[in-house]
């Protein structure tokens, strides 16, 4: 399989692609449907599920630009193509090794599907990782060996590019989950007392804080109180932090060199120190496109923060308390969704935990 298996349709102009919802049908998540997703091992206690929907609405069907992407711990992976789930088995995938990603893709009727779709088509050709610098080297990679496959001669409007957003968990056996994450999919950890996002959108109001003309407090409005739809950095697109009209190539890492101290804990590119009590969420934005996404995301704890509930019985919930009682004003996009949770690490396993957390025990291995 190559990344740069796509289709040549002409590109256009990047759009969110929102469609407004009213009150209209809706299909709650099949309990019953088995997906390739359900068929993967990730190894001892670690519990993975995925899923991915076109839209909530029945009457609302736009194409799926979305994608997501899982490797087993025996290299078996499950991705998105042509809007369909599909499976192929790695050669060489060292065992115990898992990877996840969730991708929006986002070039309106273009190539944001395409996109997403190179993306995830690319990420099956590189190897496992275990470190955050080989992780982000060969990802870098991939973008700019998919940026050059998507220009188009004689086309000079960078602004026309397809792109996607990617949040990627890496986790190499024994140690602590890499996160690499560009765009304005997000991370969620949820337990049954709070929700906490683990990445920053990057978005305008990002790059304002960048500059030093947000605060932490206008900064989460604009983020985490309303929805807007608009991106300032997306893979295979590149990034608008300097300049809002200038389109760089490259991708811009947003770690603590960069960030305004508020956001120092939330860098791009890091090892992440997870809790076994708690739920993690790898999410596109279908599923916060509405006026006032805090109300909805606050009821998080009490829907998915359930301790020891399988991770395939989080995903339905989430999917089908959406489905029956959608965020009012809703924007209908696609909703792609993948839930972890990691197991309780064993007694000799003390690296990289959160003692200050309790009774909220974290472990940084999930092996």
């Amino acid at each position: 399989m190559s990344a740069a298996r796509l289709a040549s349709a002409p590109v256009h102009a990047i759009s969110a692609m929102l469609w407004p919802f009213s009150a209209q049908p809706s299909s709650p998540m099949p309990a019953a449907t088995i997906s390739l997703s359900d068929t993967l091992v990730f190894g001892p206690g670690l519990d993975v599920a995925a899923h991915s929907r076109a839209s909530v609405s029945l009457l609302q069907q736009p194409e799926n630009q979305d994608n997501f992407l899982l490797i087993d711990a025996a290299g078996r992976a499950v991705f998105m193509q042509d809007q369909q789930q599909h499976s192929v088995q790695l050669q060489g995938w060292p065992r115990g090794h898992v990877r996840v990603a969730v991708l929006d893709g986002m070039g309106g009727h273009g190539q944001g599907r395409q996109a997403a779709e190179a993306v995830a088509a690319g990420l099956l050709l590189i190897p496992a990782c275990a470190t955050l610098t080989e992780l982000g080297e060969r990802l870098d990679a991939l973008h700019s060996e998919l940026q050059m496959h998507f220009q188009r001669p004689g086309d000079n409007d960078n602004f026309r590019r397809p792109g996607t957003t990617l949040t990627l968990l890496e986790l190499p056996p024994g140690q602590a989950p890499l996160l690499y994450h560009v765009g304005d999919s997000r991370l969620y950890e949820i337990s049954a007392s709070e929700v906490t996002p683990l990445t920053i959108d990057h978005v305008p109001a990002t790059s304002f804080a960048l500059h030093g003309l947000l605060g932490a407090q206008e900064w989460w409005q604009q983020v985490h109180g309303e929805h807007r739809a608009q991106i300032s950095q997306a893979f295979i697109l590149g990034n608008a932090f300097a300049n809002p009209q200038v389109l760089d190539n490259d991708l811009l890492a947003l770690d603590t060199a960069r960030l305004p101290p508020f956001l120092h804990q939330m860098s791009d590119r890091r090892a992440l120190t997870v809790r076994h009590d708690a739920v993690y969420l790898l999410a596109t934005d279908g599923f916060w496109a509405c006026p006032r996404p805090q109300n909805w995301i606050a009821r998080w704890p009490a829907l998915l923060g359930h301790p020891g509930r399988a991770a395939a019985g989080t995903l339905a919930a989430l999917f089908d308390d959406f489905s029956a009682a959608p965020p009012p004003d809703l924007h209908v996009d696609n909703l792609t969704a993948v839930v972890l949770r990691f197991p309780q690490p064993a007694p000799h396993q003390n690296n990289n935990v959160d003692e200050t957390a309790l009774p909220n025990p974290r472990s940084a291995p999930y092996s």
